[in-house]
């Protein structure tokens, strides 16, 4: 099977070159720091540019775990092998002991034109050596910035990344920042030759990473990918959530519990306190609120939901962020464990029965960022255009829970333009559907009967009269508001 082409990041390509065209105009250096979770692409992103910049360039990507010294003579011999320096005998045979050492050989061997260099997994070298950041920011400003050099720092920790910029570390206000998140679903489905519900099932399973997307197949449906996937222990389907998983948090403690526990579908505090608790009891309160902080904040592998209303309401739902670990903690990792003892059918089952539900959840968040997207284009076709806020809305009883409220700003609205429902079954939306819609969205702070809209996505259309609903969507439409 051929490997799947580089597509999608036009974007992100297109910033990196205007950069490197700044740079040879101008003569001076630039540096961007690229964050993401892994797999994500940054690697392949920045590897694709370089091949496409033709300048000289260097690749050099730390080693978790290995001594300063270690990470000198690979930062060496990769400098030696790459392209950047004119004439590879220019490197020393002997690699340097210090990082402020090594950043003066690679400046003396800085072409006279433009040239870029790549530091991956920066978080792992300031891991390793307390000098590096110092060191880093030492030659930036007397050795690189005057020099035509894209300088390009990736890191997979993306709060790490995020404090080697900030105002009190060395390089402070000397790069800019770029985040890459994965492939939309647009992307995922153009990458894999899918119709808009087969790459919308695609994604979430998935989550746009590229490590996954390499091995799959075009034109094949989640479901038939998934069940192929069975056969092989090692499939990125099941490796690429579980080897971040233990990259990010390989102990089995609080952190770790609690981590499963959204994943298995605990979303409230109180749900998420007694099952990531022990014997003993829920976790407190004094250590959950932290760490869900922690998982939110700094980790971003949680997203937090709000209730969206013209009141503030509670609670506060969690869910992880990562459709492809959402699905691994949910179920992949049950059915992994039968691929590892020899029974696909029996792991390709256990995928299969909590699909339906899983995803109907799943693609929520989904669906509220394309809506999103919509009101933000230049589209005259939606009918809410100052709709730039999109979440659900449930009081503490959950019922009703309203999938889709669309308003001027979140999470208290000045304006709730439209109350909606996601059904990602196989039925059409119908009426008893939109009698339920009624129903809930009338006890919505915010929402007017008779001014108010109502929103309609389905996986399988709708049944509704013309005129029932203000915006009646399908997967197409989903799709078409990444492509707008």
């Amino acid at each position: 099977m051929p490997p799947t082409p580089f597509v999608g990041r036009t974007m992100e390509l297109d910033a990196l070159r205007r950069r490197l065209d700044r740079i040879t105009a101008t003569g001076a250096g630039g540096a961007l720091a690229i964050r993401g979770r892994r797999q994500v692409g940054k690697s392949r992103l920045v590897q694709e540019f370089c091949d496409r910049a033709r300048v000289p360039y260097v690749f050099f990507t730390a080693t978790k775990g290995t001594s300063p010294i270690e990470a000198l003579t690979a930062f060496t011999s990769e400098l030696r092998d790459s392209c950047l320096p004119p004439q590879r005998d220019l490197v020393p045979a002997n690699p340097p002991t210090s990082w402020p050492d090594a950043f003066r050989m690679l400046a003396g061997l800085l072409p006279p034109g433009p040239g870029i260099v790549v530091i991956d997994e920066l978080p792992w070298l300031a891991e390793q050596d307390p000098v590096f950041d110092g060191a880093l920011q030492t030659a930036w400003d007397r050795l690189l910035s005057g020099r035509p050099v894209l300088l390009l720092l990736l890191g997979s920790d993306l709060h790490m990344m995020e404090r080697f910029t900030a105002y009190d570390r060395p390089f402070y206000g000397r790069a800019d920042s770029m985040v890459l998140g994965p492939l939309n679903p647009a992307e995922t489905g153009g990458a894999l030759g899918l119709e808009a519900a087969d790459a919308i099932d695609a994604h979430l399973v998935s989550g746009g990473l590229p490590g996954i997307l390499r091995a799959w197949p075009h034109a094949t449906p989640a479901l038939d990918f998934v069940e192929a996937q069975c056969a092989d222990p090692a499939s990125p389907l099941f490796s690429v959530p579980e080897s971040s998983l233990l990259a990010e948090f390989p102990a089995p403690d609080h952190t770790r519990r609690v981590l499963e526990a959204v994943g298995a579908g605990d979303r409230t505090h109180a749900n998420i306190a007694a099952t990531a608790g022990s014997q003993s009891g829920a976790l407190p309160s004094g250590i959950l609120s932290p760490l869900l902080r922690r998982l939110t904040e700094e980790k971003r592998v949680l997203a937090v939901d709000m209730p969206l209303s013209t009141k503030p309401g509670k609670p506060a739902l969690h869910r992880v962020a990562d459709s492809n670990l959402r699905l691994y903690l949910a179920a992949l990792r049950s059915a992994q464990e039968l691929v590892r003892r020899g029974r696909p059918e029996a792991a390709f089952r256990t995928v299969r029965r909590r699909w339906a539900a899983w995803r109907g959840r799943a693609v929520e968040p989904l669906v509220r960022e394309a809506l999103e997207l919509a009101a933000l284009s230049d589209s005259h076709q939606f009918p809410w255009p100052d709709a730039e806020a999109v979440g659900g809305w449930w009081n503490r009883q959950f019922s009703p829970e309203i999938d889709l409220i669309g308003a001027d700003r979140a999470p208290v609205a000045r304006t709730v333009f439209y109350a909606g429902s996601v059904k990602w079954l196989g039925t059409a939306f119908d009426q008893h559907d939109l009698a339920a819609l009624h129903r809930g969205a009338v006890q919505v702070p915010g929402f007017v009967p008779g001014t108010t809209g109502l929103a309609v996505v389905s996986l399988s259309g709708s049944s509704l009269p013309p005129g029932a609903a203000g915006l009646e969507w399908g997967p197409e439409d989903v799709i078409a508001a990444w492509r707008a």
